[in-house]
């Protein structure tokens, strides 16, 4: 088990720094606490799936703590950063990454069960992961927010899923105006069509290669690891005056 003397305190970026990653066993998320490992912090990374955190602790060995968490649930958040700041030390990094969508479908009809899970998933938890990590954080941290380009674009098939992730976007904007006089910089980052796990169960393979071939400028999908390394600019004295911004990472879907 990690600790404060241990893993995470020698050269790199984030040398020393302390990190959480929610959504961290799998993805995009996985990435992220690979790539900050490697950096030299001390990696914090929850989950809801026992065996895909086991997986996690494994896939990413030494100076990685894996915390259960239902962020959904703000009593499991309190607990998450609770744990994370009293085995790792103060917080100086966040990445609220947890996140899903539903199966594609008309909004005629979306449920009030279909509406409050996604909006619960996506936008709720991300605003309660931040009050809840906050008063852990050491004054001068990074938070970084996981959005979508479906905030910004008309997704006929998924009005929920973008609407939450424009209010996620929203966050970024409030919360890093909150947090200021402490010196925490709150940015958001935009994966694009990011070739991940989840992206089988939401999306057809069919709709992927018109996507790929008559929508990506870049004619690809990017991958967990180039969004990885834009996380780490965010989190990093690299982006120091960097704030409120989306970094979008989509091979210029949404650009060009």
């Amino acid at each position: 088990m990690p600790d404060a003397d241990g893993p995470g305190t020698g050269s790199g970026k984030l040398a020393g720094k302390v990190a959480v990653v929610t959504g961290g066993t799998s993805g995009i998320g996985l990435a992220i606490a690979r790539v900050f490992l490697a950096e030299g912090a001390r990696v914090a990374v929850c989950g809801r799936d026992p065996r895909r955190l086991d997986a996690a602790s494994v896939a990413l060995g030494e100076g990685a703590l894996t915390i259960p968490c239902d962020v959904t649930s703000v009593e499991e958040l309190d607990r998450l950063f609770e744990e994370a700041a009293a085995k790792l030390g103060p917080i100086d990094i966040v990445v609220a990454n947890a996140g899903g969508d539903s199966p594609p479908q008309s909004f005629l009809e979306v449920t009030e069960e279909d509406f409050d899970a996604v909006a619960t998933l996506n936008f709720k938890s991300v605003f309660f992961t931040v009050q809840k990590a906050a008063p852990r954080m050491n004054d001068g941290g990074s938070i970084i927010i996981t959005t979508s380009g479906a905030n910004e674009q008309g997704y006929a098939d998924g009005a929920v899923y973008g609407a939450s992730k424009a209010a996620a976007r929203s966050l970024a904007r409030s919360l890093g105006s909150g947090l200021l006089r402490r010196g925490i910089r709150v940015n958001a980052l935009r994966p694009g069509l990011i070739d991940t796990p989840i992206l089988s169960t939401t999306m057809t393979e069919e709709t992927r290669e018109f996507i790929r071939r008559r929508l990506i400028p870049m004619r690809r999908e990017g991958t967990a690891d180039e969004l990885a390394k834009a996380a780490l600019f965010l989190a990093s004295d690299d982006s120091s005056y960097v704030l409120g911004v989306e970094l979008t990472v989509d091979g210029g879907l949404t650009e060009l």
